[in-house]
Formats: C-alpha cells, structure tokens, sequence
C-alpha cells in the first residue's frame, strides 16, 4: 500500500480491531481492567441517582454515551503507554514510529548501524534534520558524530539536531519524543524540505557500507498502535 493511502475497513472490522486493542491492553496493563470498570460504571451509577431524582429517564441514553466514551478514553490512554513501552524493546522502532506521524516526517531508517543493532535514522522536517540514534551510548554517540559530519558537507544551513533514544541521562524516552520534536522551531519551508530532500537523497545513494553489514530485516516493518488506539492524540 502506498504511504497516505488509508484502509478502507467495515464496521465489523474496526469492531474486531477494537476488541484486539483491548485484549492486548488487558494483558499489559494490570490497572486497565480496574480503570474501565469504573469508567463504566461510574456514569452509570450517576444516571441512575438523576433518575431516582426524578428527573427523568431521558438522561439514561446520555449516561450510556458517557460511559462508552470513558471507555474508550481509558482504552485509548493505556493502550498508547502499553504500546510504546513494548516498542521501546525492539530495535529500530523510532524510525517506524516517526514514519506514522501525521505530518511531513522524511524518515530514512539506520542510515548508519552496528551489528550490535545500534543504529542511527535520519528525519527529514521543516524542523530541519534530525539525527536519532537507538542502541548503546558509547556507540552510539560516535556514529552521531560521524553522521554529523558528513551531513553538514550537503545541507547548507539547515538546522541539525540529533537524539539519543533511551532512558539514561540526556536521552529522550520514545514516548517522549514526538513532544521533543515538535517543541523545534520549524525554520524551513516546504521547498527548503524538498531542495534538501533531494540532496539528501544523492548523498545516501553513494556506496558508504560494504553489502551484507547492515542485517537483514533489523528494522521493524509491524510497530505500529493497534488500530483506533492513538486515535485523537
């Protein structure tokens, strides 16, 4: 499928997709179960005092309503944290990550890399070009460095940027790092993006890495939230 291209998918489908996000959650997260009864049951418990009340049974559809849409806040919350917390253990999931973000993010994966499965990816925005970098810091940095270097021959001045994914200290947790990127100031238009684009694209097509370094299949094609679940962030 072509990127920008959307699934069509059926009411059944998106159902049964909402069902998988909410499997996957519960399996996760010990405190979902707890957090989408109550959600449920909450509203409801207050409809029925408003009933009771006597003020009449028309505010029972609107109890209901607000009860599915806490539901699905809770769903939608913790399904995200669950998400990105297991994206944090696969390689090369930053890169898949930034790529579904809505918005021009220009994302080249492992632009440079180690067998070791540290890697470094490039991204491409009116931000200017970000380097991110996944792996062990005392590889990881020196890669920055040298990726640094070689981009500042071609892109002129345009403003560069590199990150360490990661927990350490100076380091951005991933779900922390869509917040990061967009507190940069965009300083670039969209023709600046697409002049740069094609420099960019020239310097990568140069031979840099002997065939057969990079191993095969080390970025992840599948790390994407379930459907539905990131919905509104």
């Amino acid at each position: 499928m072509a990127k920008g291209e959307k699934e069509k998918v059926g009411f059944i489908g998106r159902f049964k997709q909402i069902g998988m996000v909410f499997k996957f959650t519960m399996k996760q997260d010990k405190w979902f179960l707890p957090l989408a009864v109550a959600a449920v049951v909450l509203p409801l418990a207050l409809t029925a005092l408003v009933i009771a009340l006597g003020l009449g049974w028309l505010w029972l559809p609107v109890g209901i309503m607000t009860s599915l849409l806490a539901l699905l806040i809770v769903l939608n919350v913790r399904s995200s944290k669950m998400f990105m917390r297991a994206a944090e253990r696969q390689p090369g999931s930053a890169a898949s990550i930034v790529e579904r973000w809505r918005g021009d993010w220009r994302v080249t994966p492992a632009v440079s890399s180690t067998t070791q499965m540290d890697m470094v990816h490039m991204v491409l925005n009116r931000r200017g070009v970000i380097l991110l970098g996944e792996g062990e810091r005392q590889r990881v940095g020196p890669m920055l460095g040298q990726e640094k270097k070689r981009l500042s021959k071609v892109i002129g001045s345009a403003p560069l940027y590199d990150f360490i994914i990661g927990h350490g200290e100076n380091e951005i947790p991933l779900r922390k790092l869509r917040t990061k990127l967009n507190m940069l100031p965009k300083s670039m238009t969209g023709k600046d993006v697409n002049s740069l684009d094609r420099r960019l694209k020239a310097l990568s097509a140069r031979p840099r890495m002997p065939k057969g370094s990079i191993p095969k299949d080390m970025i992840p094609k599948n790390v994407r939230p379930p459907k539905n679940a990131a919905r509104g962030r």
